[in-house]
């Protein structure tokens, strides 16, 4: 999924569809006045995740920490180990008090839940500008 000017390409990890949903509801179609419309690659398992970043350029990866299996945080790690110039990552989180733990994984960002539409906005729109 090649990026434009008009087109940043932001990859959704979860395994919870009810999750990947109400974080694009809460993102919408762009993240900030300014900023390009998002293409979100909706994915549900973290060997789908590892392949889709090792092929494609994506300008954000949102990993959701508490997906079965594979955790965001463990993919979080793994793919800032083995991705030369790995895209930022937010990390979503389901306490505050994990937060910790989202340092431990190498990610960029991190949101706690109950995920709050502004709070991840926010969050998307600074780490796509972050150059």
């Amino acid at each position: 999924m090649p990026e434009s000017d008009e087109y940043v390409d932001v990859l959704l990890y979860s395994d919870d569809s009810s999750t990947r949903q109400s974080v694009m509801a809460a993102v919408g179609r762009r993240a900030a006045k300014g900023l390009p419309l998002i293409r979100w690659d909706e994915t549900a398992t973290g060997p789908a995740v590892v392949s889709k970043v090792e092929r494609e350029r994506y300008a954000l990866l949102v990993l959701d920490g508490e997906a079965a299996k594979v955790g965001g945080m463990a993919l979080s790690r793994q793919l800032k180990q083995e991705i030369y110039r790995c895209p930022p990552i937010l990390l979503l989180i389901a306490r505050p008090q994990d937060e910790w733990l989202a340092t431990w994984s190498l990610a960029d960002g991190v949101v706690s839940a109950p995920y709050d539409p502004i709070e991840l906005q926010e969050a998307v729109a600074r780490l796509l500008t972050a150059e």
